[in-house]
C-alpha cells in the first residue's frame, strides 16, 4: 500500500483502516478531531483527520477544509499540505515533519503570506460552505464592502450564537453590537484578499526552512486579519520579522496597528461560540479595545 495507489483510490482509505492494513500511530489533533499519523508500505506518511468516535461530522466539514487547502495552494505562494483524500468522514494530507521555526523562515513565511493575500479573491466569502472550527460559516460571495460584510457575517453570527448559549451577558451582547455598528469608523476596507481566515500560530506549521499553513476557514477576507491573528495566543515565533518581511512586500495601511483587535474580536466571539463563558473576559477586552482604537 503506497502513496501512488491511495492517490488514485482515496475513496478506499477508510476500508484498508478498518482491515489495519496501514500501520495508524495517534497524534495531536486540536480540540475538535482526532488525528494521526498513517504510515505506508513505501515509507510515505499521511496526517489524517477523523470525527472523534460516537459522533458524525457536519455534512461538509472536511471538504471545506480541502476546498480551502487547495485554493490557499493555487497561486503557489505558501507552503500548503497536498490533499491526499477528501471524504465525508475524514481528511488525508501530505504528513509535514515539524522542525524548530527560524528567524529566515520567519521573514520568507512574510514574504509568502503578502504574495498570498496578493493573489486575491472574486469576492468576500468563498464558493464553498465554510467552517471555523466545528461552527458553520457563512460563505456566500460578497461583494462588500469589508466592514460590511465583516459585521453581518462574520461578527453578528457568532455573536448571536454566544449570546443564545448563555457565554456572554446582555451588556456584554450589547458592547460588540456597538463595535458592529461603528465598524464603518474604524475599518481600513481594501478590496478582498486570499486569506487563511484562522491564522492563529497553532495553524502554522514549520517545517524545511518555511511555514506551512495548516486549518484554514480559507476565504476572501482582509488582510489584516490573517496577521492580526498571527498576535494571538503568545503570538507567532519571530512575529515582528513576519510582519517586517510583509511590510517589505506590501505595505499595510496607516494606523493597522489600532484595527488589530477589530479584526482579532472575530477568533474570540468563535472561542465563546465554541466553548463557552470561559472566554467571555477575552471577547469583552478586545470589544473594548477596538471601541477604543477610533
Amino acid at each position: 500500500m503506497d502513496l501512488a495507489y491511495l492517490r488514485a483510490h482515496p475513496k478506499q482509505l477508510p476500508t484498508l483502516l478498518r482491515h489495519q492494513r496501514i500501520r495508524e500511530t495517534p497524534v495531536p489533533g486540536g480540540s475538535i478531531c482526532d488525528a494521526a499519523r498513517l504510515t505506508l508500505d513505501d515509507g510515505a506518511s499521511l496526517f489524517v483527520k477523523t470525527w472523534p468516535a460516537g459522533g458524525e461530522p457536519p455534512d461538509g466539514f472536511f471538504a471545506a477544509e480541502a476546498a480551502g487547502l487547495r485554493w490557499l495552494a493555487e497561486p503557489g505562494a505558501v507552503a500548503v499540505p497536498e490533499v491526499v483524500a477528501a471524504l465525508p468522514d475524514l481528511l488525508a494530507l501530505e504528513w509535514v515533519p515539524p522542525e524548530a521555526p527560524s528567524a529566515a523562515a520567519a521573514e520568507r513565511f512574510g514574504r509568502e503570506l503578502a504574495a498570498l493575500h496578493r493573489a486575491g479573491a472574486d469576492s468576500f466569502g468563498a464558493p464553498w460552505p465554510g467552517f471555523i472550527g466545528r461552527l458553520p460559516q457563512e460563505n456566500t460571495p460578497h461583494a462588500g464592502p469589508w466592514s460590511e460584510w465583516f459585521a453581518q457575517y462574520r461578527l453578528a453570527p457568532h455573536l448571536r450564537t454566544s449570546a443564545d448559549r448563555g457565554a456572554l451577558t446582555a451588556a456584554d451582547v450589547a458592547l460588540v453590537e456597538r463595535v458592529i455598528a461603528r465598524i464603518g469608523e474604524h475599518a481600513a476596507d481594501e478590496p478582498p484578499a486570499r486569506i487563511h481566515g484562522d491564522l492563529w500560530p497553532g495553524n502554522v506549521l514549520w517545517s524545511g526552512g518555511r511555514a506551512w499553513l495548516v486549518d484554514p476557514a480559507a476565504q476572501g477576507g482582509h488582510r489584516e486579519t490573517d496577521l492580526a491573528t498571527l498576535e494571538l495566543f503568545g503570538g507567532a515565533p519571530h512575529l515582528a520579522r513576519i510582519r517586517s518581511a510583509y511590510q517589505e512586500v506590501w505595505p499595510l495601511a496607516p494606523g493597522w496597528q489600532a484595527r488589530v483587535p477589530l479584526h482579532q474580536l472575530h477568533l474570540m466571539l468563535v472561542h465563546t461560540a465554541i466553548f463557552g463563558a470561559g472566554w467571555r473576559d477575552a471577547v469583552v477586552t478586545t470589544a473594548r479595545a477596538a471601541l477604543a482604537s477610533g
